[in-house]
């Protein structure tokens, strides 16, 4: 039984550990996963907490790990995991029996599981911290009080340390579709041999105020353009598909409407793309100094640098307040920015769809090498 009792710590223990590190590879993944939840459920009001929420998760999941190999304190950490894999099961099995939510992001973005398969990890975890739980009081710690203290507090730094790092400086580890080396062209494209949806022409008509629907098979038998009055077509999807690109909804559009994303990812050479979410008050652009400096860098090798926003207008604000004339100001969607954008902002460049390089505003000045080509 101690035999069962050591290796059930160590496997939990273990995939405690793991989970924390490849989450706070990327905090910010787990706090819009949180935020996607919400927002099925209608609690939009949290979702400006979220990012302090997914921190804290995170560095629990790693120091509760440390702290069930070691045996500190077993009985509160014990009472603590129980509630934390019942708080997950109940999640992943919501996202499985709803089908709202196609992924729990349980290891992040580099080890993607289905609903399903996080649900039945989460039960085998459930069944391992229950049969902990019931022994609670057999387990020893490794390590003295003051030892087990000491490495819990260096765990504990190390925890928030390495998010702290990782929100400033881009993940240490990129498993977005938009790391270095991909080109993204390509991967907006459906991968070869996926199932695309099925789907049929549905319109819509306007008779004597009311409005009808049918597709092209059931067309009214007293159709006529004198009653009817179009009022719009769309595809409607009839059978789901596996058909999903690895990047969704990126657009890059003039501040005229005009839709320029292929435009831009064709062009040969070199092109600066500066990606943004929201950009505050310009007086708080810290990275604008590093940034003016590029730009004359950028002008002298003919290199374009361009300014993708979701929100534009403050954006024009800070670029006219920084006397940034050269630089050409786009929108862009915010989902796909915040997927692009792991720091606010962040500097791509790219060839034609390939990215070359991507910084975060705290390393702008890494780039200039690339740049000036020395």
């Amino acid at each position: 039984m101690k035999a069962i009792l050591w290796i059930s710590r160590w496997v939990v223990g273990a995939l405690f550990i793991f989970s924390g590190l490849i989450k706070a590879n990327d905090p910010l993944g787990l706090s819009y996963k949180m935020q996607e939840f919400f927002e099925v459920w209608g609690w939009h009001s949290f979702n400006n907490m979220t990012l302090a929420m997914s921190i804290l998760m995170i560095a629990f999941e790693i120091i509760a790990g440390v702290a069930v190999i070691l045996g500190w304190k077993f009985n509160l950490f014990s009472w603590l995991l129980l509630l934390l894999i019942l708080f997950f099961t109940f999640l992943t099995g919501y996202a499985l029996l709803s089908g709202e939510i196609r992924e729990c992001g349980c290891f992040g973005d580099c080890i993607k599981l289905t609903a399903k398969e996080s649900f039945i990890k989460d039960l085998i975890l459930l069944v391992l911290i229950l049969f902990l739980f019931f022994k609670r009081h057999d387990v020893q710690p490794v390590f003295k009080h003051f030892a087990s203290v000491v490495l819990l507090r260096a765990v504990t730094v190390f925890s928030f340390g390495i998010q702290f790092y990782v929100l400033k400086h881009l993940p240490l580890i990129d498993c977005l579709p938009y790391k270095k080396g991909n080109n993204i062209v390509q991967n907006m494209k459906i991968p070869a041999g996926a199932i695309p949806d099925s789907t049929v022409i549905n319109y819509v008509y306007q008779k004597q105020g009311k409005e009808i629907e049918f597709d092209a098979d059931h067309f009214p038998v007293d159709f006529d353009d004198s009653l009817y009055i179009f009022v719009k077509r769309y595809d409607k999807v009839v059978r789901k598909g596996n058909a999903q690109p690895l990047i969704k909804d990126f657009v890059i559009i003039s501040l005229s409407g005009t839709d320029t994303t292929q435009a831009i990812l064709a062009q040969p050479g070199k092109t600066i793309v500066i990606f943004s979410k929201s950009l505050p008050s310009y007086k708080k652009w810290d990275w604008g100094a590093e940034l003016k400096k590029i730009l004359p860098l950028a002008k002298a090798k003919n290199i374009p640098v361009i300014m993708v926003s979701a929100d534009a207008e403050n954006a024009r604000i800070g670029l006219a307040a920084w006397e940034m004339q050269d630089v050409l100001l786009m929108k862009g969607d915010l989902v796909a920015i915040k997927t692009a954008a792991r720091a606010d902002p962040t500097m791509y460049i790219l060839d034609q769809g390939t990215i070359l390089g991507k910084w975060s505003y705290a390393d702008f000045d890494n780039a200039i090498p690339m740049i000036t080509g020395r």
